[in-house]
């Protein structure tokens, strides 16, 4: 008997053995994944009462964001890692649920994932402006790696404990990827074997501070099958400083899917193309509402027909880690405004980016004035409602959408984004709308933000350096 039940679970071990190989087998054979989007508005501690505090709440988070944007720019040296393995693509992506964070408080989109052997399951905000993925952490190495206690306070949020991880290791201090590679490293080394520390500093003081380590990250398959992603960089977040700053303290971390060689895009996307895709889902989208944030090939190959393309612009010093396109003008009801052209250059007007962690759209002066006069033109014909958070509000109960003129993105190089009324003529409380427009001085970066952009498939295609962007229902 006893013969028996050992020849059992060395078949049951054998079988546990070959599913993990093939799971493997499968990543490599460029299986693409997909990870759902979720709205991260869900996770604040003290839930904003109305909409209208929401909507102030998400532009008080623009607006330290963007103070955030243009410093990160001036000193971010990034690196980006295009073409390091080329395969076929075949079978499936790498598909991670995102959805909307509405009914929880702020306005960003959240992704699950699971971290460590055995895995511990997080939600991270998706954020295209950031190259470092961490997440709240415990270490308790005590003063063995010259890491001071943890000194998160007890809240709802998860937090990733790495000894009950056996794949979890950290990155020597001494090492020369602490030395060289890791932007925001610390320069603290109290033995060899210290694990590398990071002060990843945000907007208004604000800061994540912690430990870079590599980890192994689980992803789920188009095929229905999962994979494992090893040797992930992360950071392992002790102490968050500074004021409770929405754009750091939502959700159980960041996920870092800005340009950067050590990113969870160049580690994600690196068999599978170099390239990734999300489509937003309304930002108002309950919690149980979600779309996917896919590495590899499209899930659906029928949207790549409808797919505009634009160049992406690499290696600007001002860009940072975030994704910049060339823009030539913006149009409104076909009519193209007098703007100077010195406003769409990096060097002199500061550049375009697109980014999911900023929720409304920022135009420098010279773009915000002319792009407010024509439509608040078309729109004074309803009743004018002042609110400190916008400079042109109306009372909506007659609204009729056809009254607004389309507004339109025009890039260098000829593409055309067109996005729908909603995502600029915004709701912001009861029988109440919004130009969902911010203005920065000149010269300041421009931001495409996440309500804009939402309703769209946009593809990041980094081998080719391009963007792509196509109307969707985002189901």
């Amino acid at each position: 008997m006893r013969g028996r039940t050992s020849s059992f679970l060395f078949i049951i071990f054998l079988l546990s053995v070959l599913n993990g190989i093939l799971s493997v087998r499968s990543f490599l054979n460029d299986e693409p994944m997909k990870l759902e989007l979720i709205h991260r508005n869900s996770l604040r501690d003290e839930m904003p009462k109305t909409q209208l505090e929401l909507i102030q709440e998400l532009q008080r988070h623009d607006l330290i964001r963007h103070q955030m944007i243009s410093r990160r720019g001036q000193h971010h040296h990034h690196h980006i890692s295009t073409g390091i393995r080329r395969f076929a693509l075949e079978k499936a992506s790498i598909a991670m649920p995102l959805s909307s964070a509405w009914d929880f408080g702020t306005g960003q989109y959240l992704v699950q994932i699971k971290v460590g052997t055995p895995s511990q399951r997080f939600l991270l905000i998706a954020d295209t402006g950031s190259d470092l993925t961490w997440m709240r952490c415990k270490y308790g190495c005590g003063g063995k790696c010259g890491l001071k206690r943890a000194k998160l306070k007890k809240n709802k949020k998860k937090v990733f404990r790495p000894a009950q991880s056996s794949t979890f290791k950290t990155i020597p201090c001494s090492s020369d990827m602490c030395k060289f590679e890791l932007d925001f490293s610390r320069k603290e080394c109290p033995t060899p074997s210290s694990p590398c520390k990071y002060d990843y500093r945000y907007a208004e003081n604000s800061g994540a501070l912690g430990f870079f380590a590599n980890e192994t990250i689980r992803v789920p398959l188009t095929n229905g099958r999962r994979a494992k992603l090893n040797d992930v960089l992360i950071g392992c977040t002790e102490t968050i400083e500074g004021p409770k700053e929405a754009s750091i303290r939502a959700g159980d971390g960041i996920l870092g899917l800005g340009l950067g060689k050590h990113s969870f895009v160049g580690k994600a996307a690196s068999n599978l193309g170099d390239k990734f895709s999300y489509c937003l889902v309304d930002h108002m989208s309950h919690k149980n509402v979600s779309s996917y944030l896919t590495f590899g090939r499209l899930a659906e190959p029928a949207e790549q027909k409808n797919m505009i393309y634009t160049k992406l612009a690499f290696g600007g010093p001002k860009i940072g880690p975030f994704y910049a396109v060339n823009l030539a003008g913006i149009s409104i009801e076909g009519k193209m405004l007098m703007i100077p052209d010195e406003v769409w250059t990096e060097n002199r007007g500061g550049g375009t980016i697109v980014d999911s962690g900023t929720s409304l759209t920022f135009l420098s002066m010279p773009a915000y004035i002319p792009v407010m006069e024509e439509l608040t033109r078309a729109l004074s014909k309803y009743e004018k409602i002042s609110l400190d958070a916008f400079e042109f509000c109306f009372n909506s109960t007659a609204y009729q959408e056809s009254s607004v003129p389309r507004f339109a993105v025009h890039f260098a190089d000829g593409a055309k984004f067109e996005p729908p009324v909603k995502s600029y003529v915004i709701d912001v409380a009861v029988q109440t709308k919004c130009l969902g427009f911010l203005s920065t001085l000149f010269p300041g970066t421009i931001v495409i933000g996440n309500i804009m952009q939402q309703n769209y498939l946009w593809e990041f295609d980094l081998r080719e350096g391009k963007l792509g962007f196509a109307p969707s229902s985002c189901t």
